[in-house]
């Protein structure tokens, strides 16, 4: 038999990762559009998509979580601010409609050109509504589309002067398909929706519904809204913040803690699930079998594995304490699968491979922070460095966001020394994640043929049946694998916007 059972590769007890392991081919009898990805995240909510994204402040706010749900993923909200705040993006999700921008960009008459050059080079649109007041209690007076500024060089000249008065809109209540009709005949690239006192509701745009006209793998609760995740801690003043989530809509909540086996966490658990439940509550992180005992103990639906593994986690260097994920994650599934507890391999996920690994060693889902950092939906501005189009990434637990609250998951925000387990930085601009989602399913599917398995559950089948095979990877077998030999080479762009960058030397 060639290469050895996932039992017989982790039997040495070794704290492997994912690149210390190759997965052996399997037999292919089906095409690579017959692969199925649908999965569970937790004991009741299934995803079209093994995708999901970190709880960060610069990972996963309204715009993240929106389009994660839209692609068949889903967004985790982080606590990194105040519980109105956390629960007013939970109800802005709740709110969206398919092919309705409900919170669309809105500027004043006297504002500018330059604004609305500023609004389309954050967000790369500039079909901006204009109101009297330049927000959205104000009464629609006109609009500035590409059209009415592109041959404008007068940065400083007032929107006023540029604006387009002759608008067609549609009253509050219309039904999408109304909407779509209204564009078809108005041959209008945006349509305002008002209501009875001509402020604006919500804008349709035509770009959206020929782009976007339909969602068939969006993630929606019974009551057809997107479905959302959100973090909160494990501190008692938390459980007035659960409350406020659950208010809003939130439809899984994750007890995010660096290292989940706690009393204060099995409290926490216990008290989500008796106040509300039918809410759905993940534990973590955790990377022992007799962690996740302990937290599916106290309740939990899911576990979320990975101590240190993240591309800004100093946890395993600083603590000492943690495990290899690819262990991590194999152990950890081991048991989780006997109790009918998905789990989340959170963190260590640079590319395909990864989500591929971390699937094949018995994860249902994973949770990406770099992954989806530096996407346009991502929070936070876009900065250019020696030509680069960059966005800031930062740990939860490095210096800079525990002290906007974020040291609340590592116990350590009223303390006056602080000991940092991550770091802040930068990562490339990688476009929009309605390019990255498909790119990274499509990847998947194909490994997925490689490996002979057409689904989820047929992995994992093979993974516990003992007929999926790997192999350990020498550091040679490692270079071998990877690029080499190239005097120079461009990585693939994942889909996103090409930025002015010097060829990789090799």
């Amino acid at each position: 038999m060639d290469g050895v059972t996932g039992s017989e590769l982790f039997k040495a007890r070794q704290s492997l990762t994912y690149d210390d392991i190759i997965i052996l081919p399997g037999h292919i009898d089906f095409g690579v559009q017959d692969v199925s990805l649908k999965t569970k995240l937790t004991r009741e909510i299934e995803l079209s998509y093994p995708f999901t994204s970190s709880p960060m402040d610069t990972v996963t706010e309204a715009e993240m979580a929106i389009h994660l749900a839209l692609l068949g993923g889903l967004g985790f909200v982080h606590y990194n601010n105040s519980i109105e705040e956390q629960s007013e993006i939970i109800r802005v999700v709740k709110r969206f409609e398919n092919g309705f921008i409900t919170d669309p960009k809105v500027l004043g008459p006297d504002q500018t050109v330059s604004d609305i050059h500023a609004i389309r080079e954050k967000h790369g649109f500039s079909g901006i509504p204009i109101t009297d007041t330049g927000d959205l209690a104000g009464k629609v007076v006109g609009i500035v589309t590409n059209r009415d500024i592109d041959f404008e060089t007068d940065l400083d000249r007032p929107l006023r002067e540029v604006m387009t008065t002759d608008l067609v809109t549609a009253p509050k209540g219309v039904t999408l398909i109304e909407a779509n009709q209204i564009i078809r005949e108005s041959k209008k690239g945006k349509l305002p929706i008002l209501d009875e006192q001509g402020r604006l509701c919500a804008l349709v745009s035509r770009h959206d519904l020929l782009k976007n006209r339909d969602y068939p793998d969006a993630v929606k609760s019974n009551t057809k809204q997107l479905m959302v995740g959100a973090a909160l801690s494990t501190r008692t003043d938390d459980r007035e913040r659960l409350e406020a989530l659950v208010d809003a809509g939130v439809d899984v909540i994750v007890i995010d803690s660096a290292q989940g086996d706690s009393t204060f966490q099995y409290e926490m658990i216990k008290h989500a699930k008796a106040a509300f439940p039918d809410l759905q509550v993940i534990g973590g992180n955790v990377v022992t079998q007799n962690q996740c005992a302990n937290l599916i103990r106290a309740g939990a639906d899911a576990i979320r594995i990975g101590m240190g593994p993240g591309s800004i986690c100093i946890t395993q260097e600083t603590m000492a304490v943690g495990r290899g994920q690819a262990a991590a994650v194999y152990h950890c599934a081991l048991h989780c699968n006997e109790q009918g507890v998905p789990i989340i391999a959170d963190g260590g996920i640079s590319d395909i491979g990864d989500i591929v690994k971390a699937i094949a060693f018995g994860a249902s889902t994973v949770m990406m922070g770099s992954m989806f950092a530096g996407t346009s939906e991502s929070p936070g501005e876009y900065y250019y460095q020696n030509g680069v189009r960059l966005k800031r990434y930062r740990g939860m637990a490095s210096i800079e966001a525990m002290e906007a609250g974020g040291g609340k998951r590592y116990f350590v925000e009223q303390k006056s020394v602080r000991v940092a387990q991550g770091v802040s930085g930068y990562v490339v601009d990688k476009g929009s994640v309605m390019s990255l989602v498909p790119y990274l399913a499509q990847g998947l599917r194909h490994s997925f043929q490689d490996m002979g398995v057409i689904d989820m559950a047929q992995l994992h089948e093979r993974l516990y049946n003992d007929s999926l095979h790997f192999e350990l990877r020498s550091h040679s077998a490692q270079t071998e694998g990877g690029i080499h030999g190239l005097y120079s080479y461009e990585r693939p762009n994942y889909g996103q916007r090409e930025t002015p960058s010097e060829p990789r030397r090799g």
